[in-house]
Formats: C-alpha cells, structure tokens, sequence
C-alpha cells in the first residue's frame, strides 16, 4: 500500500477532489512526508497491542499511520468539512473511530472507556495547530487522562518553551505546568518544508511522558499555579515586585519579604531562576501564611 496519504501528490489529489480550501483559522497544516509520520510514531513508543487518541487528523495522513502500527485510533475532528474526506481516505482501515468534537470540550474519559480495553496503554499523538497548543495540552495533563504519553507537533518555539530549563529565555509558567504533570522533551525538529500548505516557521516533536506523581509536594494546586503564573507576569521585575503586584494592597511589602525569607528565598531573583522545587516552597510557604 504505498499509495499514502502523506504525499505531496495524494494530498493533492484528495484537496482537489473536495475543493477543500485550509482554514487559516483552524491552522490547517497538513503533512506530506511519511518519514516524519514515521519518526513520530516511533518516539510514541506506539505497537500493536496501545490505542491512539488524534486530536484534529485532517485528511488523515498520520491516522492512517497510526492505523498501521497500533491496535485501535480514536481520532477528534473539529472540522465538518473534514468527515467525508476521512470516511473516503480511510476507508480501508476498520480500526479507526473518527469524533466530530471539539477536545477541548470532549469528555475524553468517558470516550476511552467506551472506546479502548480496560487497562490498554493509551497514547495521545496530534499534528497540533499552533494557535490552541497550550490549551489543549494543559487541558490533556490538568484532567490526568489515563494515557501513558502525549507526543505532539508543534511549533518549534512552543516546544522549546514547554521542554525549557530555568535561566532560559524560554523557561515560564508553562515550563513549569508541563514539568508538574509530565517530563518533557523535544525528540526531533522538523522543517517546514514537510507540510502543505508550508507554515512559516519550523516544528518540532514533543514528547510528554506522564508522571505518575508530581515530582513536587504541594498543598494546593490552583494556588501553586497562581503563583507561578504571577512570578512571571512581568518577567524583567523582580520576584518581589511581581508576588506585590499580584497580592496589591492585601499584603504589605515586609509581610511578602517575611515570607520570602522563611521560604529561603531571594526576592531580588526573578521568576526564569527558580526551579520547580522553589517554587513549590514559595507557594506552600505564602499558602500555609494565608490559611
């Protein structure tokens, strides 16, 4: 069968057959290179015995496969326009179930109890569009799906900011969210030359594997997140200066240096230089001081 999707020619021929135009606001990108779909499945750690979640397949290029290599693929499609395109290109495939559903609003619980074996390693694995890449992946870690791994294509930017070490440019709130849940890493950059229509900046894959515990004690979540988010709202200001503006006037200057100092930490340091660790301290410590 090497007629596949994921050809410059196939994808073509399918767009034309269709008068499918992209949709410059669901960031359509489709793939034309099977090598890279290759690549991705293979740093999924995907085999014949796991079931695949796809978030938005498009024309179906890495569905199909995927189709190939695992047990079962459930795949959401946000795009009406897609559905007859995909019934026809995968056709020859009775492994494949397609969703019309936006995930971000699916119940994805509910649809791999339906869907998969109890107990069956489950994989994410998505061509993401760039411009709802994060809440995706945060909705994905924050409902702690039973999945073993997330491996997604994303711009290059965003993958480096979500796999960041601390004094990094790219190290955030977002580092840090990702390195609760998960541990990330960046297993391969792919030009944009793979990709029809080409976007303009270069991908990368990013694997998330899921942790089982956070590598961090916290005694509230919500508020950890808070804090962290806040310790970066202006990333040139200090750490005292940002934990003053998100406290404004419910807690005075010395009170927030108290507990910096009983956290054993540095108020002049910034947000990008402290590590996971730190920041669990910081939010336990002005956490406990609240309750």
């Amino acid at each position: 069968m090497s007629n596949f999707i994921a050809t410059p020619t196939r994808t073509k021929a399918i767009l034309n057959k269709y008068n499918f135009a992209f949709k410059k606001s669901l960031g359509q990108n489709f793939l034309v290179d099977v090598n890279v779909l290759e690549n991705i499945i293979r740093h999924a750690g995907i085999n014949k015995d796991t079931a695949v979640i796809e978030i938005g397949p498009g024309i179906g290029a890495l569905t199909e496969q995927l189709a190939i290599h695992a047990e079962k693929v459930v795949a959401f499609e946000i795009d009406q326009r897609l559905l007859p395109i995909l019934e026809d290109t995968l056709q020859d495939y009775s492994n494949i179930t397609v969703i019309h559903e936006d995930i971000l609003k699916a119940n994805v619980v509910q649809v791999i109890k339906e869907q998969f074996k109890p107990n069956q390693g489950i994989h994410i694995v998505a061509n993401l569009p760039y411009y709802i890449t994060t809440p995706i992946l945060m909705k994905l870690v924050q409902d702690k799906l039973p999945v073993s791994s997330i491996t997604v294509m994303i711009q290059k930017e965003v993958a480096d900011r979500m796999a960041a070490e601390p004094n990094t440019k790219s190290y955030g709130s977002l580092t840090i969210a990702l390195k609760y849940y998960t541990e990330a890493e960046v297993v391969m950059t792919v030009p944009s030359t793979v990709f029809m229509p080409k976007p303009n900046v270069d991908s990368a894959i990013l694997r998330l594997t899921m942790r089982q515990n956070p590598p961090v004690h916290v005694e509230n979540e919500d508020f950890f997140f808070r804090l962290v988010k806040a310790s970066f709202a202006q990333r040139r200001k200090t750490l005292q200066n940002n934990l003053k503006s998100f406290y404004k006037d419910k807690a005075e200057k010395e009170r927030i240096q108290d507990l910096l100092e009983k956290a054993e930490i540095d108020g002049k340091r910034r947000g990008e230089s402290l590590s996971i660790e730190e920041f669990a301290r910081l939010a336990n410590t002005f956490w406990k001081a609240e309750q």
